[in-house]
């Protein structure tokens, strides 16, 4: 009967698991139940075979059990309990004719092993309950170290991948699945960089970074080019794992890659953060004097009656007012705290910018114009709300005009020269962000150009300031957004594309 019931509470909790964790263990309530049935059985086969067969040490079981699962102060009671069993055994038998000495002292030694065995367990169980919580608590907080390291890295600006020696690619945050793409970005890791002709540059630093670890740490460029002949400089950094003697760990290696672009755009910052305080100064105290000037060039004009004067204090009116537009477009740019920026519906913004620059320019519309404006991926549907950006109007007017004058300069002149497209990068999240392009069929930008676009008194005409893309540069980053240049391959019509990728303030719905 004992085994059949064993068996029976051994099997009936497997066909009904908890759903709870925490129900898997048993309670105080529980573990003396079966404790006391334990005792019961194994003190009643004691009296039963008395001195036939030593059943005693079967009692040390549900003392066992007892300092395991239950605290010391019950352990011991269990093995009281057991102790007190053992002695009315011995005085039933001691009745039958045993004796009576000898049975009590045998009981009463085996009594004192049980204590010693109960206090023993509830120590040992007690101590690696310790040990438990305190590997829990090691694992938890390794867990979150984990979780942290990992949302830094998601978060870097800069690209990380752990590469092997095969050259395949175990880990790679999303900056370095967007550097490793022409657009988008890369499947998730584990890839293989083997294989793909625009990653060759990086299998090769992976073999000198193995073959030469004292020297990998050495940052160096290299530049991709993809399928559609486009390319992407970078500046690679190798880092083997340690040890725990110090050695450098040579089955993976860490590389952290950077766009060129970005990197010398940092060092410019870096060196242009005083000269923007310092020109900021000097722009508001040349605005009072250049005001007076120009005051003064007005007085004077209207007593002119020379061509000659006439033709002079033109020439200081038009010096005074490009002083006054460059010193506007320095202030649009210094440093300050301003409020936030509206949210602004985009599609209406854009198409109304884009309709006032054509009037302003004179430019037909129609298909047969040279402005084609495809706003049609963002364009919700009837009643519902619009795609919508914190950006604000007039500086996004300013960014948008300033593209459009310059494919405006570099276009073939033909019907759809330029092209303005507002898109949405899509997320997994059901977010992501709104891209706005300006595409023109002009001719590439050449690469020492391009790699200066965005530096301030930089221009390639001879009237320009150079101030131009900077602005916007600055608005766009003012704002959360970003502009930024590629070109396209010989196949496709609008090379020259410029776009500014903007964080969407709700979600577009289709």
């Amino acid at each position: 009967a004992y085994c059949v019931l064993t068996l029976i509470v051994w099997w009936w909790p497997k066909q009904r698991p908890p759903k709870d964790p925490e129900q898997r263990s048993l309670k105080h309530r529980q573990a003396l139940a079966t404790i006391g049935v334990d005792l019961a059985a194994f003190a009643w086969l004691n009296f039963l075979t008395g001195s036939n067969l030593n059943s005693q040490a079967l009692l040390a079981l549900p003392v066992l059990m007892a300092a395991i699962l239950m605290p010391r102060i019950m352990s011991l009671g269990v093995a009281a309990a057991a102790t007190l069993n053992l002695l009315a055994a011995a005085w039933l038998q001691s009745a039958e004719g045993g004796t009576l000495s000898s049975l009590m002292t045998q009981a009463g030694l085996t009594g004192f092993g049980l204590f010693a065995v109960a206090v023993m367990a509830s120590e040992l169980a007690s101590r690696l309950a310790r040990e438990e919580r305190t590997a829990k608590g090691s694992l938890e907080l390794a867990r979150q170290q984990a979780q942290l390291n990992r949302l830094v890295i998601e978060e870097m600006a800069e690209g990380v991948l752990v590469t092997d020696r095969q050259g395949r690619v175990r880990t790679a945050n999303p900056a370095a699945r967007r550097l490793l793409a022409v657009q988008g970005s890369t499947p998730p890791p584990p890839f293989q960089l083997r294989g793909v002709p625009a990653w060759e540059p990086l299998v090769q630093a992976v073999e000198q970074a193995f073959a030469n670890p004292s020297h990998a740490d050495v940052g160096h460029e290299l530049s991709l080019r993809f399928d559609d002949q486009s390319s992407r400089a970078l500046r690679l950094r190798v880092r083997f794992t340690k040890g725990r003697d110090g050695q450098a760990i040579e089955d993976v290696c860490v590389m952290f890659i950077e766009d060129l672009r970005t990197v010398k755009a940092r060092q410019r910052q870096d060196k242009l953060a005083a000269m923007g305080r310092m020109s900021a100064g000097i722009a508001h105290e040349i605005r009072n004097p250049l005001s007076a000037i120009a005051q003064a060039n007005a007085l004077m004009a209207e007593d002119a009656t020379t061509p000659t004067q006439k033709r002079l204090t033109q020439m200081v009116a038009d010096n005074a007012a490009r002083l006054k537009h460059i010193v506007d477009d320095v202030l649009a740019v210094a440093p300050g705290l301003r409020p936030q920026a509206p949210a602004i519906d985009l599609v209406e913004t854009v198409a109304a910018i884009c309709n006032d620059w054509r009037n302003t320019q004179g430019l037909m519309p129609g298909p047969d114009g040279v402005l084609e404006l495809d706003l049609s991926a963002c364009t919700p549907a009837i009643g519902r709300p619009g795609p919508r950006v914190r950006f604000e109007p007039d500086h996004l007017h300013r960014v948008l005009v300033n593209l459009l004058d310059n494919a405006l300069l570099h276009n073939s002149g033909q019907a759809g020269a330029i092209v303005v497209n507002l898109h949405w990068r899509r997320s997994v999240d059901g977010g992501g962000p709104l891209v706005l392009s300006v595409r023109s069929d002009g001719e590439l930008i050449s690469h020492d150009t391009e790699q200066s676009l965005f530096e301030p008194f930089f221009s390639t005409r001879s009237r320009g300031t150079g101030l131009g893309l900077y602005i916007c540069r600055e608005l766009c980053e003012r704002h959360g957004a970003s502009i930024d240049y590629r070109q396209h391959p010989a196949a496709v019509r609008h090379r020259n594309e410029f776009f500014v990728t903007m964080p969407s303030e709700q979600p577009l719905i289709a």
